[in-house]
């Protein structure tokens, strides 16, 4: 694929920026790959194309609130956006650093001290990085407190409002467990815990695995050749009793159905630390699917509709093929689709 390849027009007033009134009820663009053939349905219906013995690949990372608004000393602003822990040093002399993006960075040069308006933390900037990241320590409080109390839900760039009381529970899965992400895995966003029920009743069982996403997931590809995009590192873990269901999925003549990009990151990235098979894995990747590839624990995948020139799109490509795709999407622009993080879903079969 091009860079170009990449590109399609979409009119700003499909950029979901609420998310529907009921998760459920967002509508579902259903994409046969053997055929390109496109069903226009909605989340509630999911069932319909769903089968007893399929499971359902959730990702259960829980989005933190790690959006914070710090002031120089001399009074200028600071937007952080917390995106993972970093340790330094080892044994009893280990101590914990935070890589943050920070906005606007020249704010933020090594030296600089920033403090929360409360005065509840102080945070000497250690390091700069490039594309606004930067190494960060403690200088006095307590951050996972002041996040708790004074951090904010990090809604992507493209929903053009500040959040609101509604988005710290319409922003996570229900099936959120484990804190550790920046942006939500937005596939999941669609699931009720009575839709998930539903779906048990009729067979389909649920496997729960983790990759806390990054901001990496917002960041558009710019090389000429997609391929050379270089992905950031994220953590992932694939539990050996989730490989079990999935395997048993399969042993029996089901499907593994995985709800979202990065549910799909997960478990390729457990095959590539297993000799090509689903088992359990846990550690930091940076894996990049784009076309070709050959997909191993992926049989069906539920996603939403993604920006382009993304490396999501890339992957999502890669499996559903590039004439269908541009096809479905070309479908979806103009069936009036609502698009992103808080729009409609696909359903590649």
């Amino acid at each position: 694929m091009r860079l170009e390849d990449l590109d399609y027009t979409l009119p700003d007033e499909l950029i979901a920026q609420h998310p529907a009134a009921r998760r459920e009820d967002a509508r579902l663009l259903v994409l046969e790959r053997s055929t390109g053939a496109l069903h226009d349905t909605s989340v509630s219906r999911i069932g319909d194309w769903l089968r007893r013995g399929d499971v359902l690949a959730l990702n259960a990372t829980r989005v933190r609130p790690a959006r914070l608004f710090v002031q120089r000393e001399t009074g200028g602003k600071v937007e952080l956006l917390f995106v993972r822990p970093e340790v330094a040093g080892s044994g009893h002399e280990a101590v914990e650093h935070w890589r943050v993006l920070a906005k606007p960075a020249k704010s933020a040069s090594p030296g600089a001290v920033l403090r929360t308006p409360s005065g509840s933390l102080a945070l000497e900037v250690l390091t700069a990085r490039e594309q606004g990241e930067r190494l960060v320590r403690v200088a006095h409080g307590d951050l996972h407190a002041t996040l708790a109390a004074e951090g904010g839900i990090p809604l992507p760039p493209y929903i053009r409002r500040a959040p609101d009381a509604s988005d710290v529970e319409r922003y996570q899965t229900v099936f959120a467990r484990v804190d550790g992400a920046v942006a939500s895995p937005t596939a999941g966003l669609h699931f009720t815990d009575a839709l998930l029920a539903e779906l048990a009743a009729k067979g389909v069982d649920q496997a729960r695995l983790l990759l806390h996403v990054g901001p990496g997931t917002f960041r558009p590809v710019t090389a000429d050749d997609p391929t050379q995009h270089h992905m950031d590192e994220e953590w992932f873990e694939v539990t050996s009793e989730a490989a079990a269901r999935l395997n048993a999925a399969r042993a029996a003549g089901g499907r593994i159905v995985v709800v979202g990009t990065t549910a799909v990151r997960a478990l390729e990235s457990a095959c590539d630390a297993n000799a090509g098979v689903i088992a359990a894995a846990s550690g930091w990747t940076s894996k990049f699917i784009h076309p070709p590839y050959a997909f191993r624990a992926v049989d069906a995948l539920l996603t939403n509709f993604h920006l382009p020139r993304t490396t999501l799109l890339l992957l999502v490509a890669a499996l559903a093929g590039e004439a269908n795709l541009k096809a479905a999407y070309a479908h979806a622009v103009l069936a009036r689709y609502r698009f992103y993080s808080y729009g409609d879903a696909m359903l590649v079969v």
